[in-house]
């Protein structure tokens, strides 16, 4: 019977590593029901179902089975596995906007992967502490953790995580301001995962890209890669990057005075970020929604989802999002106050709605 189900186990990683995360997530649970009784290939299982679901954005069916995987392996005194299943448990947590249990749980396994000198262990923890600090609104933490782990990705020659960490620094710098640099960084991504044929990899970087020229004001430029981003980002079935994609798309159209197509983009990406259950998501597609608001005159409307936005952003303890809202409605009060992006260190201005958030 283990024959069969190692089977079915080797061909949905397969399916995994190509993307095709629907059919793979059938066949892992195929696989489970047939391992019944073999500890090592409910494991297995376990594990890349959460990985699986994590990349697809079921979160909390995620958390689920690498809490099971947590537990089992703690029986089976597998540590390796133990401190692989509490990553991607904090990974889980993370995009839930659990970033305090999820920088947790990274620590943990970092002090195992440091023990054990496990190189590729400490860099994919660096990674995931890197998002996780940016998830914060520590930027200047979160640039450090990304730099560590392309360091220590490059040393190994593993492009894919490499191409990550890249991804990871394009998206910080971006928050931080640093436009130029998060151009640069996108683009070696995209160089490196079309090298690769890498479709995940691909979407990421010109969703990427797509943000640093709409920073820079190259609206036309990042159109074309958000569509690039968003075709890709389909046929994987990726919904949590395609809804950010769409979040990006509809601040474009905000920027080019689209007030209405922007409001369908933002509409749509919020109704994905609930059903995931993105926090950070919905606080962007109400700061969005509230610009075209007041854009369109509806000013009670506007300040309500920029109110709703920063008692979100406090409750989840989000600085950078928390600074947005403040500022938004410092400008709705007659008197625009950007003095929070100094305190987090961030090379932000605005002067009048709409805001072009990074």
């Amino acid at each position: 019977m283990t024959v069969n189900a190692d089977r079915l186990f080797n061909r949905a990683e397969e399916l995994k590593n190509r993307a095709k995360y629907n059919d793979a997530l059938l066949l892992f649970n195929k696989a489970l029901k047939a391992y019944k009784n073999d500890r090592e290939g409910i494991l297995n299982c376990l594990m890349s179902i959460g990985d699986t679901c994590r990349m697809t954005g079921n979160f909390k069916l995620a958390e689920g089975n690498y809490s099971r995987a947590i537990k089992l392996s703690e029986k089976m005194q597998d540590n390796v596995t133990l401190a692989d299943a509490a990553v991607g448990l904090g990974l889980s947590l993370r995009a839930l906007g659990r970033w305090e249990k999820a920088i947790n749980l990274f620590s943990k396994a970092k002090r195992f992967y440091m023990r054990n000198k496990d190189e590729h262990g400490m860099a994919f923890v660096f990674w995931a502490e890197g998002g996780a600090y940016r998830v914060k609104g520590d930027i200047s933490g979160a640039i450090k953790s990304f730099k560590k782990s392309l360091e220590l990705f490059s040393a190994m020659k593993y492009k894919p995580g490499a191409g990550y960490s890249l991804c990871g620094l394009g998206g910080t710098c971006r928050v931080a301001g640093l436009f130029k640099d998060s151009l640069k960084y996108y683009t070696a991504a995209n160089r490196l995962f079309t090298g690769l044929k890498d479709p995940f990899g691909i979407a990421y970087s010109h969703c990427g890209i797509g943000n640093a020229l709409r920073m820079r004001g190259d609206y036309a430029g990042a159109q074309a890669n958000f569509k690039k981003a968003t075709a890709l980002y389909r046929k994987i079935g990726d919904i949590v990057s395609y809804s950010y994609t769409l979040w990006s798309l509809g601040k474009t159209c905000t920027m080019l005075g689209k007030p209405d197509k922007a409001m369908e983009y933002f509409e749509q990406s919020c109704g994905l970020f609930k059903k995931t259950k993105d926090p950070r998501g919905i606080i962007y597609c109400r700061l969005g929604m509230g610009e075209v608001e007041f854009l369109q005159g509806n000013l009670s409307s506007a300040r309500r989802n920029f109110k709703s936005a920063l008692r979100a952003s406090m409750a989840n303890k989000f600085s950078v999002e928390a600074c947005h809202s403040k500022t938004l409605l410092s400008f709705m009060d007659g008197k625009i106050d950007n003095r929070c992006y100094n305190k987090l260190g961030l090379k932000l201005r605005f002067r009048t709605i709409p805001f072009n958030i990074p």
